[in-house]
């Protein structure tokens, strides 16, 4: 996938990563994403750099104006993260959009499934599909200080 048109006509989603706007992202994450505050710049460039990343862009202006990424394998696992949409482009249904490129990018390579975490956005990742665990008690997290 290089770009696809959402359903949205005033933006375009991308993963072309030659795209993204890196020190946007940052900003955006290291001071309005709970997950993230803090988050160094050469952090967030490694991580990345190791994933596939999707951006939201105003057609108009070129600029960006969500993101996510995807750690992944490509073949049977994919981790999604760093969901942000932009404060002035919110409520207008970009973040849902821009999720769904990212299950329907992945859904023809027969990934059994997707995880995400979030503390407070339950009600929109299902409105996707996305589900509790089953079986939550079988997931283990190692965790570093």
């Amino acid at each position: 996938m290089d770009e696809t048109t959402t359903g949205l006509d005033a933006y375009e989603i991308s993963t072309d990563a030659a795209r993204l706007d890196r020190a946007r992202i940052h900003h955006w994450l290291s001071t309005d994403a709970y997950w993230a505050i803090g988050r160094s710049r050469d952090k967030q460039d490694r991580a990345i750099d190791g994933s596939l990343n999707f951006g939201a862009y105003e057609v108009s202006s070129g600029e960006l104006v969500a993101y996510a990424r995807a750690v992944t394998d490509h073949a049977t696992f994919a981790w999604l993260c760093d969901v942000y949409v932009d404060r002035p482009a919110r409520g207008k249904g970009l973040g849902t959009a821009l999720v769904e490129t990212v299950r329907d990018h992945f859904a023809p390579l027969g990934i059994k499934r997707i995880m995400l975490a979030t503390h407070d956005a339950h009600g929109v990742y299902e409105k996707i599909g996305f589900q509790p665990l089953d079986v939550p008690e079988h997931w283990m997290a190692l965790r570093f200080p």
